[in-house]
């Protein structure tokens, strides 16, 4: 007998629908949202489950509970401008919120054959590999894997060591502006590791970029992929 699909947990699908009322506006920051037993009520359950959807939803820092008050909206979710020049750094300070990342790899690799074709380099080349987290607020918003091409960039290894934002390291090595050339936005489920860095559960929806970004001159610089939470972040597609 075949295998039937896996299914949503319950639990997990109140929180997703909290979440999207809480990013459609219905919500705002600061709002009390409705007490448990309504929410039982609503969706048809005991509020065991609904306890467990809140609880999902104040790990990732969107509700936090007052005692004897209930539960009240933390954040909305992050908009995320996606045009032709993506800074993240300047992104979330531009939703109001605190801009942080966690260095995860930092190595010299051989580029594989996607690599070398987006970077416009020949297969084993080498590659500088950036792994990393990023947050807002503290909470992890943004799980991405970043390459550039070592010998075009010679000291981008260093640069990335020395400082936390990319557009930075890039400066320090002579790249004064960079442009994103294209971008691909694909929906995905959380790999077992992409939910344990980004704090949510395996399955989860996740927004995955791919890009390539080109320095004035038309040269390809950087090809990475990054995974968002799909909960905390709202990708906005734009000219800029």
């Amino acid at each position: 007998m075949a295998k039937s699909a896996t299914r949503t947990p319950v639990w997990k699908s109140i929180a997703i629908t909290l979440i999207d009322d809480i990013a459609q506006g219905r919500y705002d920051t600061g709002t009390k949202l409705p007490a448990e037993a309504q929410l039982a009520e609503r969706f048809g359950v005991n509020r065991h489950t609904v306890r467990r959807a809140l609880a999902d939803m104040a790990e990732q820092g969107l509700v936090h509970a007052r005692r004897g008050a209930g539960v009240f909206v933390a954040a909305k979710p992050t908009d995320y401008p996606v045009g032709k020049r993506i800074r993240f750094h300047q992104n979330i300070r531009r939703a109001g919120r605190v801009p942080s990342k966690k260095v995860l790899r930092l190595e010299v690799l051989a580029a594989d054959a996607r690599e070398a074709d987006a970077l416009d380099l020949e297969p084993g080349d080498p590659v500088v590999v950036y792994e990393g987290l990023s947050y807002a607020d503290d909470h992890p918003v943004a799980l991405a894997r970043t390459v550039f091409p070592a010998e075009r960039l010679p000291g981008i290894l260093d640069a990335l060591e020395a400082h936390e934002s990319i557009t930075a390291a890039l400066n320090a090595c002579g790249v004064e502006d960079y442009t994103r050339r294209e971008t691909r936005i694909t929906a995905k489920l959380a790999t077992a590791t992409q939910a344990l860095h980004l704090r949510t559960s395996e399955g989860a929806p996740i927004l995955r970029t791919t890009g390539i970004s080109d320095d004035a001159n038309g040269t390809p610089i950087e090809f990475g992929r990054t995974w968002f939470a799909g909960d905390r972040v709202t990708l906005t597609v734009g000219d800029d």
